[in-house]
């Protein structure tokens, strides 16, 4: 018969310790206290254990010296910390110490127990310190698993060494509480990386929630996100649950998370560090079981130097950070990538994927491409719709000109080849960007929501360039813009 999971508790408080103890052994786990480092120490020199749960300040040391041996030793033990009430600074550090999770102090009984589930659930079957153990039967739910994680890995196309780096270092993070943060360029995949790190989790059979952070209008962000009760303002005719209940017990994305305005980081920091969240119009506070994931093109770290984004909020969600490449940087994946965005596309509308011409790849070859993969998406889905044969050819893609001999590629040639070498490149820049949206407003009789929508923006960010850009709008599209018109 299968043993019970065997679990540490080092704690020096003989009632916490006891009230711990009993909490789990109803769960059915087979419990062992240790008061300080040194009796921990003792005990995991004798026997192997599934969890470790320790206090923050032992008598003797730091609780994070077992974690740091534990990892020296390439013991399998998932360990949880337990801090006192706004210690962010150790939260942080356990994390990065290969922490499963953390918990604050006073702790949540029913969190602690679910937490402690999630660490068993995504232990490996065979420990470092068993190496004679045999491995479980493998459950057809857990071949599922594996089965979407490996889907979801594969959907990161490509075999350059950065697409290979941060494939592993997902599934290195994916079996830990830690929050992620990943960065890079438009375009480059930062969700699809996301979902992999959900789907190589042991939250993989939960849902991921996926926020666009910047697409939210500012007065209604709290109540998306925590939840409203019914009555809490006018129009609130019964209970809705905000983005993190949705979340409970899977994934949060918080897509775009850059555009978040002050007053709602601020807020949502609290919610990181309490595990809790208390909805519009609520006098009780929920707890949650989320694990966080965040994505931005934006420069946080120059963001809080200017002010425009909390450091300790960057500081918590910056715990790992998993960086997509630029196409630019990995160039020998474009003709992976443009299969594999042919066959997706095809598969999307029913019809079978062409091939594509070796002149055709080699003018995607010879473009910038700064939009990166979604660019690359839009050209090929441009040229499918414009296709009507079994390859794609060049004259399907109709940017791209006949090419003569002796005529030089136009993909290759300069863009703006009259205009010289600026002598001031963020005010040409920023004249380039004034004239698209001085086009874009006038085209849109100068309603901002309709031009920011064609340019890909929110109405938040479209304010932002008006202002900054000092473009005039007529004051009477300014009202009718504001009410909706």
């Amino acid at each position: 018969m299968p043993t019970s999971p065997r679990l540490l508790v080092v704690d020096d408080e003989p009632d916490l310790c006891t009230l711990y103890e009993l909490c789990l052994l109803r769960e059915g786990y087979a419990v062992v206290c240790a008061r300080d480092l040194a009796q921990a120490r003792n005990l995991l020199a004798q026997q192997c254990f599934d969890v470790l749960i320790t206090d923050m300040r032992l008598p003797d040391g730091l609780g994070l010296a077992l974690l740091d041996e534990l990892n020296q030793a390439q013991r399998a033990e998932k360990s949880i910390v337990i801090t006192a009430y706004g210690s962010a600074e150790n939260a942080v550090q356990s994390l990065k110490l290969g922490a499963f999770d953390y918990l604050t102090k006073p702790v949540d009984l029913k969190q602690l127990r679910a937490t402690v589930a999630a660490a068993l659930q995504s232990r490996p079957r065979q420990t470092a310190c068993e190496p004679g153990q045999s491995a479980l039967r493998t459950s057809r739910s857990q071949d599922a698993a594996r089965g979407a994680a490996q889907s979801a890995l594969e959907r990161l196309v490509g075999s350059a060494p950065s697409v290979l780096q941060i494939k592993n270092r997902i599934i290195k993070v994916a079996a830990s509480m830690a929050p992620v943060l990943i960065v890079g360029e438009s375009g480059t995949g930062k969700e699809l990386v996301a979902r992999a790190v959900h789907a190589c989790s042991h939250r993989a059979s939960g849902a991921l929630v996926a926020v666009n952070c910047g697409a939210i209008p500012e007065h209604l962000i709290e109540a998306e996100f925590f939840g409203v009760r019914k009555g809490a303002y006018t129009g609130a005719t019964q209970d809705r649950n905000g983005y993190f209940q949705a979340a409970q017990g899977g994934s949060l994305l918080l897509d775009e998370i850059g555009d978040l305005p002050l007053p709602m980081q601020a807020k949502l920091l609290r919610v990181i560090q309490e595990r809790r969240v208390r909805p519009l119009g609520s006098t009780q506070e929920e707890a949650l079981d989320v694990r966080l994931i965040s994505a931005t093109h934006r420069d946080l770290a120059a963001m809080v130097q200017r002010g425009e984004f909390r450091q300790d909020l960057f500081y918590r969600l910056n715990v790992i950070e998993l960086r997509t490449p630029a196409l630019r940087e990995r160039r020998e994946d474009l003709p992976a990538l443009a299969r594999a965005l042919l066959q997706r596309l095809c598969a999307e509308s029913g019809q079978h994927a062409p091939e594509l011409a070796a002149q055709a790849l080699a003018w995607l070859a010879a473009r910038e491409l700064p939009g990166n993969v979604r660019e690359l998406e839009n050209l090929l889905q441009r040229a499918l719709a414009l296709s009507d044969g079994r390859t794609l050819d060049l004259a399907d893609f109709d940017d791209a000109a006949p090419v003569s001999a002796g005529a030089a590629s136009p993909a290759s040639a300069p863009a703006h080849s009259d205009v010289g070498v600026p002598s001031d490149l963020q005010a040409y820049l920023d004249e380039q960007e004034r004239q698209v949206l001085q086009k874009a407003l006038q085209e849109a009789d100068f309603n901002r929501t309709a031009a920011a929508a064609r340019l890909g923006l929110n109405l938040r960010q479209m304010r932002y360039r008006i202002q900054r850009l000092g473009i005039v709008v007529p004051a009477q599209a300014s009202s009718e813009d504001e009410h909706g018109v």
